[in-house]
């Protein structure tokens, strides 16, 4: 079984789902009589084409609104396999404009919903489970009046190294993926207006040394990789997909 928490905000969500139909379609660790749990806030839809039901690769999809109940009658008797915590957001305040309230946002969304989802799920891990949390390329790089945003991402990479400390005496992987800037509407929601959101969009890829954004389908094979038996030796790691943009 997966678990996927997802917010649709700044694009996050398209990728959770990107992820979901990368692996039912590869079949790690999930496939014909399997269940993925997409956790979602109350009153929000899951996505189109992503209800509960079958899905294509034989699994079936379970809407679970909230927090993840810490047992295993929630998770149908079986244990979790992959924990994709996703959830995130940002947007941009410089110095001297930085409120208590934009702070105190970010941390909690990007810091603390990270921190309670793998808590909360910690219980339902099997042996040999692999838990991904998205980072972001900004986590080794200053960005002008997106310091907020950076520093939680910095923070995730620590909280990596040390649960996958704490864990790897249950066999229990922890890797963070960090993307650099993807093509969703939540990147381009950044920007006041459309004009400013396609200047925005130009600024960004041509400071990517392979000179364009990258895809939701791209971070979702890296997590696809980070689930999967391809990469049982590794735990602690972050993996940057961002076009060399913070590399070269």
């Amino acid at each position: 079984m997966q678990l996927l928490p997802g917010r649709p905000r700044r694009g996050v969500h398209r990728v959770a789902l990107a992820h979901h139909h990368h692996v039912a379609g590869h079949g790690a660790r999930v496939g014909a009589g399997r269940q993925v749990a997409l956790v979602h806030r109350p009153g929000q839809p899951l996505g189109q084409g992503l209800l509960p039901g079958p899905a294509a690769g034989g699994e079936e999809l379970l809407g679970v609104a909230g927090q993840p109940a810490p047992d295993r009658e929630a998770a149908g008797g079986q244990g979790l396999d992959i924990l994709f915590a996703n959830a995130g957001g940002g947007e941009f305040a410089a110095r001297e404009d930085i409120t208590w309230e934009h702070y105190a946002s970010t941390f909690n969304t990007n810091v603390g919903g990270t921190i309670f989802t793998v808590q909360k799920a910690l219980p339902l891990l099997s042996a040999g489970a692999s838990v991904i949390i998205t980072g972001s390329d900004i986590d080794v790089k200053g960005s002008a009046s997106f310091s907020v945003y950076a520093a939680t991402k910095a923070a995730l990479r620590s909280f990596a190294r040390s649960w996958a400390a704490e864990l790897v005496g249950r066999q229990i992987r922890v890797n963070l993926v960090a993307p650099g800037p993807i093509g969703t509407p939540g990147l381009r929601g950044l920007a006041p207006d459309a004009g400013a959101a396609d200047a925005l969009l130009e600024g960004m890829a041509s400071g990517v040394p392979m000179a364009q954004l990258g895809r939701p389908e791209e971070i979702a094979d890296t997590v696809l990789f980070l689930a999967g038996d391809s990469s049982s030796f590794m735990t602690g790691a972050e993996l940057y997909v961002d076009g060399g943009q913070s590399q070269i």
